[in-house]
């Protein structure tokens, strides 16, 4: 079977969040159950400055306005087209933001652009190759269904993800006309929203199945608390939802052989941990000493919960904890953080920014990473924590509440406790999580048991793989 898979972005080659986790992993994990995966993504410059010998596959002249090139690479084992157009792509901000952190004007037709160049590609007009289905992901794919839905040419089977339904793509009607799109497009059935345009919403309207990260999530969008408006598009189309558990990559992901940690270990050799301890207190400026390590991984936004860690902080540390926080995002945020770090020298260590090494450090000399999110699509922090013995303390949403078993005395008694929950997601009931961690903590025979059942979690893409595959097969034509 062949799949083509739109993102916005992939990991190895650019990556601002799980996405890029999830379209660099899946086709690999797919190759087994024999599903030949190519991954279209933008010619954005990190992507063009790392790519060796690409071959040209097609041309667009005119693609919404601007000449478009589609170039094949192979890049550590993944199949990528990349859609090199410069006027779109080739600029010295982000994938989606300029230099002073503001979307760009135009992203309605950057993303439109991609989804376009992706139904070209499932109407057959890349010479010698055509997909059985298309999985398109977020809503700056999510325009492909909706082109393939209108396109003159017979449509295939397509597969929308949500990985976060906060983010949707709407812009307002006066661009319908750069879309290109019959006027049928623009309604309730497709695209308008409220009088405006949803890239997202038209995804979900025209898609043959959309999937979600978590089974627990795909339960949560169809209520008003986590549909973001949305959750009446979803309940129309229920018999189509579908809820798989992202996992990670367990050849990049794992303490056994992972080239930037200082010690190599597993859960027998948990010993083995001490030497990135030292090295992530060295770091972040944290004092040497047996205080536990509590580290955060994450963007520093109000969803994520950073707004609780600011205000705890202080008493995390007075309770005996030690905080490394590696992120960016609102600045009043990270201003707040830093401000903590300098109250605290030697208890707080904040790094502001994006860094992959350091962030696999973390998870392998910390003990445990909190992930206060207020809602979380899936998370894949968690999961790396648990692949790396480093305790996940969650908030009970979505994803991670689907994917850590709370250290509850049942838990903890069957010995089958990966991790600590929390509920509601306020700052008393993180600081109720963190009093039980620390208590957890003062028994090392109870912690190690803790970080080795983790360590014993299937967090593979396996299970999940083989159901992906499940799903494709169930839409292709049949025999493919």
């Amino acid at each position: 079977m062949k799949v083509l898979s739109v993102s916005s972005e992939v990991f190895p080659l650019i990556k601002t969040g799980g996405l890029a986790d999830v379209a660099g992993a899946l086709p690999i994990a797919l190759k087994r159950f024999g599903i030949e995966t190519k991954t279209l993504m933008p010619g954005y410059p990190a992507v063009m400055k790392v790519i060796r010998d690409p071959v040209v596959r097609m041309r667009f002249d005119d693609l919404l306005g601007e000449p478009a090139t589609v170039l094949e690479v192979n890049h550590e084992g993944l199949d990528i087209l990349i859609l090199d157009a410069p006027a779109y792509y080739d600029r010295s901000g982000g994938p989606y933001l300029d230099a002073t952190g503001k979307d760009y004007h135009d992203n309605w037709r950057r993303f439109a652009a991609l989804s376009l160049a992706g139904a070209e590609i499932a109407a057959g007009l890349m010479p010698g190759w055509r997909p059985d289905v298309v999985h398109a992901h977020d809503w700056q794919a999510a325009m492909t269904p909706v082109y393939m839905r209108f396109y003159p040419t017979p449509e295939l089977p397509s597969i929308l993800t949500i990985h976060n339904i906060a983010f949707q793509g709407q812009f307002s009607a006066e661009i319908f006309s750069g879309l290109r799109l019959p006027p049928q497009a623009f309604s309730v059935e497709a695209l308008e929203y409220y009088g405006n345009i949803g890239f997202l919403k038209g995804g979900l309207k025209t898609a043959h199945a959309i999937t979600t990260v978590s089974p627990s999530y795909a339960g949560e969008i169809l209520t008003s608390e986590f549909g973001m408006g949305l959750e009446g598009v979803i309940a129309s189309r229920i018999e189509a939802l579908h809820g798989i558990v992202n996992g990670i990559d367990h050849e990049v992901w794992d303490p056994a052989t992972d080239a930037v940690l200082q010690t190599h270990y597993t859960g027998a050799t948990l010993k083995n941990r001490a030497a990135n301890r030292a090295a992530v207190q060295e770091f972040f400026g944290l004092h040497d000493d047996n205080a536990p390590i509590f580290c955060i991984i994450s963007r520093l936004t109000w969803q994520k919960g950073m707004d609780l860690i600011a205000a705890c902080a202080d008493e995390i540390v007075a309770m005996g904890g030690k905080l490394a926080i590696l992120g960016s995002g609102d600045p009043a945020l990270e201003g707040s953080l830093l401000a903590a770090s300098a109250r605290h020298p030697g208890r707080i260590g904040v790094s502001i920014g994006y860094n992959e090494p350091m962030s696999h450090l973390m998870q392998a000399g910390s003990d445990a990473i909190i992930i206060p999110s207020r809602f979380e699509p899936c998370g894949l922090t968690q999961l790396y924590g648990l692949r790396y013995g480093c305790v996940p303390i969650v908030a009970h949403t979505g994803g991670l509440a689907d994917t850590v078993i709370d250290a509850n005395h049942a838990a903890l008694a069957a010995k089958v406790a990966t991790g600590i929950q929390f509920s509601p997601v306020t700052a008393s009931g993180l600081l109720q999580a963190i009093r039980r961690a620390l208590h957890l903590y003062t028994d090392q025979k109870v912690w190690t048991q803790l970080q080795k059942q983790g360590m014993k979690s299937d967090v593979s893409w396996e299970k999940s793989a083989e159901r992906y595959a499940a799903l494709y097969s169930s839409l292709a034509p049949k025999g493919k």
